[in-house]
């Protein structure tokens, strides 16, 4: 049975973020991943993740300005020196919340530039490899252009030769159900290829990207797909509610409480 996590930056918004970790787990949620935490010191995150019995599944490393519109810099050539920077800073919120996975997010830049490439291999590596000695994976995930366009990592089949390329045990693929759909399609084939490869799954109806219940995919065949490859990570629930979180947890139900 798949474990899920609440995404909280998108689910429980009925509240202030610290307030979502109870909200989350009086829901029956036994983990929760978020975007990033940095607006909070590490040391009460941590303490409300213990408080209420949660683990954390993910989040992502610092991505530049948000706000700007930046969405990470490991495929920018001239940010070498904040994506360095990003995992020194990532690094407290780590060991304060338990977690054993991160996102490592591309930013917006071209494929076909070959310094992009370039650039992109070199910070994916030099993070795996900052990030191994203490227990941490780094996952990479591929987005698709109509959500966040000129996303630099917008394929699949990229991102699973550059993690096949490397070969660095640490490095896996963050495997967004949402985005493979918009991106691909061929969901389920594709799960069967890459489960050697997937750290962390990720779900959204498509294309609404709220409550995984209906619409273009058949999630209760996927959860069993899961299951039938013995898939053991985690499955975040990065969607947008239609209205209050609690009102569309129907799909939820039957994994309440499932402990990671």
């Amino acid at each position: 049975m798949p474990r899920f996590a609440a995404n909280l930056t998108m689910m429980f918004n009925e509240v202030p973020f610290l307030d979502r970790f109870e909200a989350a787990a009086e829901a029956g949620f036994t983990a929760v991943e978020f975007l990033f935490p940095y607006d909070h010191p590490a040391d009460e995150v941590g303490a409300r993740l213990k408080r209420f019995g949660l683990t954390q599944a993910l989040f992502n490393l610092p991505p530049g300005d948000w706000a700007a519109g930046e969405k990470g810099f490991a495929a920018l050539a001239d940010r070498f020196e904040d994506l360095k920077q990003s995992l020194v800073t990532a690094l407290p919120y780590a060991k304060a919340t338990g977690v054993k996975r991160v996102h490592l997010m591309a930013g917006i830049a071209s494929r076909t530039d070959p310094r992009a490439a370039e650039a992109f291999h070199k910070s994916v590596a030099w993070a795996a490899e900052f990030f191994a000695p203490h227990g941490l994976d780094v996952v990479i995930e591929p987005i698709n252009s109509r959500n966040v366009p000129g996303y630099f990592l917008n394929d699949f089949a990229f991102a699973r030769d550059l993690i096949e390329e490397l070969q660095i045990p640490n490095l896996k693929l963050q495997f967004d159900i949402y985005h493979c759909q918009i991106i691909h399609g061929d969901v389920t084939m594709r799960l069967r290829e890459m489960m050697p490869i997937i750290g962390h799954i990720q779900i959204a109806s498509i294309p609404s990207r709220h409550e995984p219940d209906g619409e273009e995919l058949n999630y209760p065949f996927l959860f069993d797909e899961l299951d039938r490859l013995g898939y053991g990570g985690f499955v975040g629930c990065e969607y947008n509610p239609r209205g209050k979180t609690t009102d569309g947890l129907a799909w939820f139900k039957p994994y309440a409480g499932v402990k990671p």
